[in-house]
């Protein structure tokens, strides 16, 4: 409850967060949706009419009426997105995976045309005052400064967000009004009817709607930063944004209908609104505004990752938390990925024109499976079954006739995000698959059963100490069982004699930012148990946990950690503590079928080139001890082997 009275609070700080992060990509569509929809094309009333009516109901059906009053009510504990919604409902139906990795991936891959798409729009304004200037170069040094700055966090450039987006909406209503005034008949375009004749009656009516779904593409953007800002801030600030874009929108199609009949011959409407004199800090602004966009876009990425990370979607990559406030994250393999991919596109369509052709097609995808998803939301929370089916086929008509349109971009550019969105999903399948193999295959004992043994060798001076207290990471979730593998370490590898054992279990909640432990002290002072249950949001740091437990633990007499050697105990000297990881790798001898064998290939050839367990637990070094253990996959039995003698 009170999570929901947090998510639903209202506050002029909230509000100038969600306007500097959750509307940065929404807010800078007016730059090129419009100069999209009329291409190469003549200027006619029909087409503009009918394209701003879409534009209009796209904006309320799709924004407003699906993400900003629905899907906003599918909160986790006032986090949003994907992978959020998904964690809600995956333990009711298995196949919701699917819907989820296809809607991660596209997500993430969409997110490679967003900062090229807006700061090229932004800058190729300068062309109006320098005819000749190059503006790539520019694009570049912009997008590569924004990769950069990355890693020192973004807390002091955030502050200011918000404000220049203010100055931003202010701009696009004062410069839309303005068009309006001097000619009120575009108002008529509210009429859904002219949209209906686009549709109905204008040659290429139907694929014009892949240019019109330009404008609504940063709806997704509002569920994913739900977590930044709150609901309620969202809602509260929507109602200005829309205002601000429709005026724009409707002032570039006033713009469009003076000049009807005419070809747009490389002229930008946006930019057509604004008198000559305030060009130069127009164009200021508004590469401001995208450089904006694309710092939430970013934002959103690494957020997802660490998502997927939790939920077995992705490898442990290196995630770095630059400052301590909440949400501040930094993951720089996909940093540098994402910047490869921003400058290849930059280089490859070279003008925001070209790029318009191939956006959009990704994150359709996105919204497509978020429907899914929400429908099985709305079914789990017992909303009446016909709702459901009206939200399904309303959302999935209106998305899949997009979805319909932007398949005409696949060979004008469209490809490139969707070879991104497949080689992540790739991924991600693989991870999966080979975690539930490892799961399948992961061989439990009892624990109660070596429990003497445990004893008999934590007393037997014959053998020399290994540690004082001894800690394997484990994957067993039940308190009474044990992995096999770690038992074969402790007795078989090399004998390791410890004072205590400790067994850690991390366990990763749907609650995005549980941070709970539980102790079970199996063997009194010689074996104990602590699992750890964490959100799918909290960074697993383990030592710093651990230490938070064994401090608890003393504190209330449950355990003593003085050092066993008499001479270190007669001075309080506290025992040492070392942890053991267990890593394993493909055994030779194995006999898997050719499907899992490629996955498991595929998974220790990722895992070679990610995170090690200690440095994703955040283990110091100096106190890790990692053992290679083979994962002995159904081993060849029948070796025709015969003895000869000579």
């Amino acid at each position: 409850m009170d999570t929901h009275k947090h998510t639903d609070k209202i506050s002029l700080a909230g509000s100038l967060v969600a306007l500097g992060i959750i509307y940065g990509d929404i807010g800078t569509s007016p730059l090129y949706v419009m100069q999209a929809i009329i291409g190469e094309s003549g200027i006619t009333e029909q087409v503009i009419y009918g394209a701003l009516s879409c534009i209009i109901w796209t904006l309320t059906l799709q924004t407003t009426i699906k993400y900003v009053i629905l899907i906003l009510r599918a909160d986790n504990r006032g986090e949003g997105g994907i992978f959020a919604l998904f964690a809600l409902v995956r333990r009711h139906a298995k196949w919701l995976t699917i819907p989820a990795i296809i809607g991660g991936s596209t997500l993430l891959a969409d997110g490679v045309i967003t900062p090229p798409i807006s700061v090229s729009s932004a800058v190729e304004g300068l062309r109006i005052i320098y005819p000749t200037i190059e503006t790539i170069p520019i694009v570049l040094t912009i997008i590569t400064l924004l990769f950069l700055v990355q890693a020192f966090g973004t807390k002091m450039v955030g502050r200011a967000f918000g404000p220049i987006m203010i100055v931003w909406f202010a701009m696009l209503a004062v410069l839309g009004l303005n068009q309006i005034v001097q000619h009120p008949e575009v108002l008529k375009s509210f009429n859904p009817y002219y949209g209906y004749l686009l549709l109905a009656e204008h040659p290429e009516g139907f694929w014009l709607l892949g240019s019109v779904f330009l404008c609504t593409t940063g709806a997704e953007a509002l569920y994913s930063d739900m977590g930044h800002c709150g609901r309620g801030n969202i809602r509260a600030t929507w109602g200005f944004v829309k205002i601000a874009l429709l005026l724009n929108y409707l002032g570039q199609g006033a713009w469009l209908i003076v000049h009807a009949g005419e070809f747009l011959h490389g002229r930008k409407p946006f930019y057509e609104l604004m008198p000559t004199w305030w060009l130069l800090p127009g164009i200021a602004i508004a590469t401001l505004a995208t450089i904006i966009a694309s710092q939430a876009m970013l934002t959103g990425s690494f957020t997802l990752i660490s998502e997927a990370i939790r939920l077995n979607f992705w490898p442990k990559v290196r995630l770095i938390y630059p400052t301590n406030e909440k949400g501040q994250l930094y993951v720089p393999s996909i940093n540098w990925l994402l910047w490869a991919g921003c400058v290849g596109i930059v280089l490859y369509f070279k003008e925001s024109a070209n790029m318009e052709a191939a956006y959009g097609l990704a994150v359709n995808m996105t919204m497509v499976m978020t429907t899914f998803l929400m429908s099985y939301y709305l079914y789990v929370h017992r909303v009446h079954i016909w709702w459901v089916i009206g939200f399904l086929v309303l959302y999935l008509s209106i998305e899949l006739a997009f979805l319909g349109a932007n398949l005409l971009k696949f060979t004008h550019g469209g490809w490139a995000s969707l070879l991104l969105a497949s080689m992540v999903g790739l991924i991600m399948v693989v991870w999966l698959r080979a975690f539930y193999i490892k799961l399948r295959l992961t061989e439990y004992v009892k624990l109660d059963e070596y429990l003497p043994a445990l004893r008999e060798l934590s007393n037997d001076i014959s053998i020399p100490k290994y540690t004082t207290h001894l800690i394997f990471m484990s994957n067993a979730s039940r308190v009474s069982e044990i992995e096999s593998k770690i038992i074969y370490s402790i007795f078989q590898k090399r004998p390791k004699r410890a004072d205590i054992y400790w067994f850690v279990h991390v366990d990763t909640t749907d609650d995005p930012y549980t941070m709970e432990y539980k102790v079970n002290v199996i063997a009194e002072d010689d074996v104990i148990k602590v699992t750890f249950r964490l959100g799918f949001r909290v960074e697993q740091r383990i030592n710093l946990f651990f230490k938070k437990v064994i401090e608890d633990m003393v504190k209330n007499r449950e355990v003593d950690i003085t050092s066993r050697y008499e001479s270190l105990s007669r001075h309080n000297v506290t025992g040492d503590f070392r942890f053991v990881v267990l890593e394993r790798f493909l055994s030779v001898e194995n006999d898997l079928p050719f499907f899992e064998q490629l996955v498991m290939k595929a998974y220790f050839a990722l895992k070679g080139i990610t995170t090690a367990e200690d440095k994703w637990f955040r283990l110091e070094s100096s106190s890790v001890k990692v053992e290679k253990v083979p994962l002995v996959i159904r081993p060849i039995e029948n070796v025709k082997l015969k003895r000869v003698y000579s």
